[in-house]
């Protein structure tokens, strides 16, 4: 399982990069992993708001849907087009070509400070595979 030392994550299985003043959000090798097949991808527009840890959209996969939470809050700026055409592109590359949304984030500092670098993320799975 790829988890990637450069990046931020949530216990939902979010990862947040910071590029310049924009954050590149996605979900993570293992939730791809857990979802199967991802055969649809909801997203925001550009323009809309997001709240901190509010739902953004939805994947699907031919096993289950599940629903996507923001890492941070703020105005979304871009989201991932090609996912409309090429849903699997999350389970392909979910670090690159499967991103999701880029926005800017209103409330940086503060939230950033609550996301779980690579080792934390590691123990929150490591504590869901025990369970």
């Amino acid at each position: 399982m790829n988890i990637p030392a450069e990046l931020c994550y949530t216990k939902e299985h979010e990862w947040a990069r910071m590029e310049g003043d924009l954050c590149v959000i996605g979900i993570t090798d293992y939730a791809q992993g857990e979802l199967g097949d991802i055969v649809y991808v909801e997203l925001p527009q550009p323009g809309d708001h997001v709240e901190l840890m509010g739902e953004f959209g939805v994947v699907e996969s031919v096993k289950t849907a599940s629903d996507l939470y923001a890492p941070l809050a703020g105005e979304v700026v871009a989201v991932n087009e090609e996912l409309e055409e090429n849903p699997e592109l999350v389970n392909d590359s979910p670090y690159a070509d499967g991103w999701m949304l880029k926005l800017r984030p209103t409330n940086l500092e503060e939230e950033w400070a609550t996301l779980l670098d690579a080792e934390g993320y590691k123990a929150v799975l490591a504590d869901a595979a025990a369970q």
